[in-house]
């Protein structure tokens, strides 16, 4: 174990996933989401494989125990990113960032209705004051003043993104069953391979031609999103999960620095402080789930997309 190196290795996962999020937006507003969606999981899938192959992993990538699970953990986790990477057309990074935060939040009621995981009070008390934090990120975005396109626009953004934040909890409860069976290696193979071949069933409802930005942009963000997996994936083998799992909301940070520099993004008061209250909730979470000693190894497949 080396706890620092696993702290940095998932510092760099999250700043990686940040930028290919920034990625994503930059060509929201022309490249269609199940484009998107292709790009990233296409252009990922030789890194990974890559990555595989140098761990001497690359035979239990490919073996699976569990065809259909594989397929379901696919489903799930590509609409998850499907309506992540939509809501970018909508909202401000920071806000997008923030209110996917309530994925984890979820996971833990999830986890006692689908999983039969026993949740006492602390835990109950912890997600409430998230959610919490998350109607006050939404509150601007609730109010009944200022109509208008716009408005619309951005009660649409938060719609998906939390519909996003639903399937990826409920991808993070399928992976908690997948892992009794399948390999770690496997599932993030199976995952990128399935995202592929279900955005490819887009294409007949308007893929554009992308310009040779775009293109750069798109090809860009698969990359990221390839190897910020593979750091993800590797700081859990230097680190317990209760340990680097907290540093997963500098994406906050992230968020809030590339959206001011690259989108011209402000943060509301109001998203500024929701976002702290559900840190809170969230290290608050994961620091009793420690104290548990329940086990989290669905973590170290899990992407900000699913």
């Amino acid at each position: 174990m080396n706890p620092a190196r696993g702290i940095l290795y998932m510092l760099v996962a999250v700043g990686l996933f940040s930028v290919m999020a920034a990625f994503i937006k930059a060509t929201a507003g022309h490249v269609p989401t199940g484009q998107a969606v292709f790009f990233r999981s296409a252009i990922a899938l030789p890194v990974i494989v890559a990555w595989l192959w140098q761990r001497g992993d690359l035979a239990t990538g490919f073996r699976v125990k569990n065809p259909m699970g594989h397929f379901w953990r696919g489903l799930i986790g590509t609409t998850a990113m499907a309506l992540g990477f939509a809501s970018l057309g909508y909202l401000p990074l920071p806000e997008v960032t923030a209110i996917g935060f309530t994925a984890p939040l979820l996971t833990v009621i999830f986890a006692a209705m689908f999983l039969g995981e026993t949740v006492r009070a602390f835990r109950l008390t912890a997600v409430a004051i998230g959610l919490a934090g998350v109607m006050i990120v939404l509150w601007p975005r609730l109010t009944i003043f200022g109509g208008g396109a716009a408005t619309d626009a951005a009660a649409l953004g938060v719609m998906l993104v939390l519909g996003s934040a639903v399937f990826r909890a409920l991808a993070q409860i399928h992976i908690r069953k997948l892992v009794q069976s399948e390999e770690t290696s496997a599932i993030v193979f199976y995952f990128s391979l399935t995202a592929t071949g279900l955005s490819l069933l887009t294409l007949p409802f308007g893929w554009v031609i992308p310009t040779g930005w775009e293109m750069l942009l798109l090809i860009g963000a698969g990359l990221l999103g390839g190897i910020a997996q593979i750091f993800l994936t590797t700081s859990y083998r230097y680190a317990p999960a209760s340990t680097v799992a907290p540093f997963d909301y500098s994406a906050i940070l992230f968020a809030l620095v590339i959206g001011y520099v690259w989108f011209d993004e402000v943060p509301t008061p109001f998203m500024l402080v929701g976002a702290a209250i559900i840190i809170f909730a969230g290290v608050l979470i994961i620091w009793r789930e420690r104290q548990l000693g329940l086990k989290r190894s669905a973590r170290k497949t899990m992407t900000p997309q699913g």
